[in-house]
């Protein structure tokens, strides 16, 4: 009998294509520590950072004018779900989950965190029950569309890996790791028996070397406290998310738990924007609390606009913005939590405005970190070395004396 399961698609090139060989200044960039400079990209990384006007020069390649704007390390995205976003508006009846429509959804998700900044991002996929491993075959071919301008990967995620009905989720997940999966997870709080499916997650990772990234609200401190210890050793890592419930603990049964993360080294990834598909509560974890801990946290904007979140923007400089707001973060701290924090989270390089980091930046108009998270309107984003997306605002005001005042506004000067 032939098999009726959905096919992989063909294999393709990373998701992150080949670096631009062709040169890129950025001309005028502001730092976040004051300075004023160019910077020369080339093959993908950072060739050259010098203070303005000096690599101009007689240098060849195409010239980006970023006076006026702040230059970032990209932000990255560890925790979104493409299966399901931009359905929330789905009024004509049920949302379709035709392939070909959950990877026109997840492309256009994917690149409108793109234009916000993020150039790689994580996407956790559903598999099982219904849909088999169609969602999952759908989100892998929107990875390969999206080929040169940001790079997605996948977490497979069945509902249940335990008892009779687990059999099955099993065997899905081992054939979603051989399509293409680069990770494995999945909701253990919604399984009869939450350890038997932390531990069946663990093995199969361990076995093909995978990491590992689990939804947890994390309100049960004894179950909690197993992961960690479960977890403990294995590489490449386990991340757990969004883990709100730690919040409405005690604060000292709070702080155990957080030291049981820390000494297993497992990442948590909160979400300040709101809930995911994988975790009702919206709660969001305790970040201070977890870093002074010593756990490596990092945030991600969940739910784009679906059930879960029919408001959410997947923006990481909004989640930063959150963080530092709502949770009392310094902007430089909240930024690098979907930063640096989140691109480690991913399993990525750092990245520095400094000669020979790999070229994942992004510009925002603004003089400086606090300006930019509050008022990030137009932005230029950089992958593997060329620009892949650009979001420009002009803010006019009209018929008032203030504008006697000669008050800063947003230009209409576009950059070259």
């Amino acid at each position: 009998m032939p098999d009726s399961r959905p096919q992989p698609p063909r294999s393709s090139p990373s998701s992150s294509g080949p670096a631009d060989a062709n040169p890129l200044l950025l001309c005028g960039a502001r730092l976040t520590d004051g300075r004023t400079v160019d910077v020369r990209l080339g093959g993908g990384r950072i060739e050259a950072v010098g203070t303005a006007g000096s690599l101009a020069s007689g240098a060849a390649g195409t010239r980006v004018d970023l006076r006026g704007y702040l230059l970032l390390p990209a932000p990255a995205e560890p925790h979104t779900h493409g299966d399901t976003a931009l359905t929330a508006d789905g009024d004509d009846g049920p949302v379709s989950r035709h392939p070909d429509e959950v990877q026109r959804r997840a492309t256009e998700a994917a690149l409108l965190q793109l234009g916000h900044g993020a150039t790689a991002l994580r996407s956790h996929v559903h598999i099982g029950d219904v849909q088999g491993l169609e969602g999952l075959v759908a989100v892998l071919r929107a990875r390969r569309s999206l080929s040169g301008l940001a790079e997605l990967t996948t977490v497979a995620m069945p509902r249940l890996l335990t008892g009779a009905a687990g059999a099955d989720g099993l065997a899905m997940l081992r054939d979603a790791v051989k399509m293409g999966a680069a990770v494995v997870g999945g909701c253990p709080d919604a399984d009869p028996d939450p350890t038997g499916y932390v531990e069946t997650v663990l093995e199969l990772a361990s076995e093909y070397g995978c990491p590992v990234d689990l939804h947890t609200d994390a309100d049960d401190p004894a179950r909690l406290i197993r992961i960690a210890t479960m977890s403990g050793g294995l590489r490449p890592g386990v991340t757990l998310g969004p883990c709100g419930g730690l919040g409405r603990l005690p604060a000292a049964t709070a702080a155990r738990a957080a030291d049981r993360l820390a000494a297993a080294g497992v990442t948590v990834v909160c979400l300040p924007q709101g809930g995911c598909g994988g975790v009702e509560r919206r709660d969001t974890a305790p970040v201070r609390l977890l870093r002074s801990a010593g756990v490596r946290v990092a945030a991600g904007s969940g739910a784009l606009r679906d059930v879960a979140n029919p408001v959410g923007r997947g923006d990481p400089l909004e989640a930063a913005y959150l963080l530092a707001s709502r949770y009392g973060l310094r902007p430089q701290e909240a930024y690098g939590l979907v930063s640096t924090s989140a691109r480690a989270a991913l399993g990525l390089p750092e990245v520095r405005v400094e000669a020979g980091f790999p070229a994942e930046l992004l510009a925002v108009r603004g003089d400086g970190l606090a300006g930019v998270l509050s008022l990030a309107y137009s932005r230029i984003v950089v992958h593997r070395g060329r620009v892949v997306a650009r979001t420009s605002a002009v803010r006019e005001y009209c018929g008032s004396a203030a504008l006697a005042l000669d008050l800063p506004r947003q230009g209409r000067a576009q950059p070259s």
